[in-house]
């Protein structure tokens, strides 16, 4: 598969199944953060993987999932097996640290797809709880949360009709995330105004 197929099938995924992720993979995820662009090479995101399954069912209930739905976090069995947080390191004055976090994200987010562990980048966290569980030092910045899981559901990406941006799930379960048309969306040599 290559780098764009896997950017194709990239979807939040929000249920699980209870098969753990193994130990080595999530070290990979680590790598793979640990090696993607950062401003001025700053560096300064560190990487918190917990898998322990204890730990992973108490981050669970300072996570926020899926706002557009009314039934969107994962039910009692479906919860991630593990979670890395991208945190930020506040000694190290990075001078778009929201950027470095980005690209860190989505080479996390990619290196897991390929080999078939999916997840959801969660910004929406009960962040001082996590600090005190976690035993994260008060000079960090909690920036995300990546859910990390094997999918139980399926999610697609579809072209969005009118302006509606919010994503639903069908009578089947399947997720639907609406995209804005690639021809609004995209200029070539010079800015093209809306039609």
């Amino acid at each position: 598969m290559t780098v764009y197929d896997l950017i194709l099938k990239r979807r939040s995924i929000r249920k699980f199944t209870s098969t753990p992720v193994p130990e080595a993979l999530l070290d990979k995820l680590l790598d793979a953060g640990r090696l993607a662009p950062v401003a001025a090479n700053f560096q300064p995101l560190e990487f918190l993987a917990v898998n322990d399954p204890e730990l992973c069912a108490q981050v669970f209930p300072h996570t926020r999932w899926a706002g557009y739905l009314e039934d969107g976090a994962p039910h009692p069995g479906e919860e991630p097996t593990a979670y890395v947080l991208i945190l930020v390191n506040d000694h190290v004055k990075s001078p778009v640290p929201d950027q470095d976090v980005g690209f860190a994200a989505e080479s996390i987010l990619l290196t897991a797809l390929d080999e078939g562990v999916a997840g959801c980048a969660i910004g929406s966290l009960d962040r001082k709880p996590l600090f005190d569980l976690l035993g994260i030092p008060n000079h960090y910045s909690i920036s995300l949360a990546l859910a990390r899981g094997y999918p139980a559901e399926i999610a697609v990406a579809e072209e969005m009709q009118g302006e509606d941006v919010k994503y639903w799930r069908d009578e089947q379960g399947v997720h639907h995330v609406p995209k804005r048309p690639r021809a609004k969306v995209t200029h070539w040599n010079k800015f093209r105004q809306p039609e």
